[in-house]
C-alpha cells in the first residue's frame, strides 16, 4: 500500500493506491473518504487488480473546498490522466457524477476501459434531491456543492464506453425513469441492484460491491 499525491495548482490531493495489475480507480460519495474502499480494495487486489482511491478535494486529507462538481470533475481528469491506461473508474454518487463530467470528454474517456457508477441520479430533480437530503438531515451538508450540481446539467457517458449502475435497494434516491434515462443515453447500460444496501453502498455493503466491481472490471481490463 503506498500513498499517492497529485498536485493540483496551488492545492494536493491525496490517495491510496495498492495491489497490481490493470487499475481500478475509486472515487468516494459526498461527506465519505478514501478509507471507505478500504475492504472492497483489498478484495480487488486479491482479484489481481490495483486500486487507487483518493481524498476528494475538501474531503479527508485532500486539500482546498468542494463547492463546484466541475473542479471535482477536473480533478477525476487529472487522476485518469496520472494512470496508465487502459484503467476502470468506479464513483459512488458524488464520485459518479464527477466522473460522469469529466468522460464527456472524448481525449479522457479513450483511457478508460468502462464505468461503474454506484447510486448516481443522472440530471437530478433539484425539489426531489432536496427531501430525500432533508429527510436524513443531510440539507446543510457541502450547501454549495449540492447548489451547484442541482442548477446544472450531467452528462450521460456515450454509448461506446460500457456503463454498469449499481442501484441500492429501497432507500436509494434513483428511481426507475432515472435509469430509463440512463439507458436512453446509453443502450449498454448494465443494471443490477443490491437491495439490502442504502445510498452508501460502498459503506453498507463492501464485499458485496467489490465482487461486482472486480467481476466486471476483470470482464473489461486486459490480463
Amino acid at each position: 500500500m503506498a500513498e499517492v499525491v497529485l498536485p493540483r495548482g496551488d492545492l494536493q490531493l491525496r490517495g491510496t493506491a495498492s495491489g497490481s495489475g490493470p487499475t481500478v480507480l475509486l472515487l468516494h460519495a459526498g461527506g465519505e473518504q478514501r478509507g471507505v474502499w478500504t475492504p472492497i480494495a483489498a478484495v480487488l487486489n486479491q482479484r489481481n487488480l490495483r486500486t487507487v482511491a483518493y481524498d476528494l478535494r475538501g474531503h479527508g486529507a485532500s486539500a482546498g473546498q468542494a463547492t463546484t462538481l466541475q473542479a471535482i470533475a477536473d480533478d477525476v481528469t487529472a487522476m485518469i490522466w496520472h494512470e496508465p491506461p487502459p484503467l476502470v473508474v468506479v464513483g459512488a454518487s458524488l464520485g459518479g457524477l464527477a466522473a460522469l463530467a469529466a468522460l464527456a470528454d472524448p481525449y479522457t474517456a479513450r483511457d478508460v476501459a468502462g464505468l461503474i457508477l454506484v447510486d448516481v441520479v443522472p440530471t437530478p430533480d433539484s425539489a426531489r434531491v432536496r427531501t430525500w437530503l432533508n429527510d436524513r438531515g443531510l440539507v446543510h451538508e457541502h450547501t454549495e456543492l449540492v447548489d451547484d450540481i442541482l442548477n446544472q446539467p450531467t452528462t450521460i457517458p456515450t454509448p461506446d464506453l460500457p456503463v454498469l449502475l449499481v442501484q441500492a435497494g429501497p432507500d436509494s434516491p434513483l428511481t426507475d425513469a432515472d435509469v430509463a434515462r440512463f439507458r436512453a443515453a446509453n443502450p449498454t447500460l448494465t443494471v443490477t441492484q443490491i437491495p439490502t444496501a442504502s445510498h452508501l453502498i460502498a459503506h453498507d455493503t463492501p464485499t458485496e460491491l467489490a465482487h461486482l466491481i472486480a467481476t466486471q472490471a476483470t470482464q473489461w481490463l486486459p490480463s
